[in-house]
């Protein structure tokens, strides 16, 4: 990949990391963390899944992969 694919992939996963972060905290606040685990493990598994790929996609982009 580019330097400026793996740039647009950090962009576009960083969309989704601010969006499931916003979606995890509207759970917290309605208490849907308690009512719906599952959704809330799968949500949190999202958030981590893409902080990961971020992270291999920024070293990948400054070479130290």
């Amino acid at each position: 990949m580019t330097e400026d694919e793996h740039q647009q992939v950090i962009s576009q996963l960083e969309s989704v990391i601010c969006e499931t972060r916003e979606t995890l905290a509207a759970f917290e606040v309605t208490g849907m963390d308690e009512q719906m685990p599952e959704d809330y493990d799968k949500l949190l598994t999202i958030l981590d899944q893409s902080v990961k790929q971020q992270r291999e996609h920024t070293w990948a982009m400054l070479g130290l992969s």
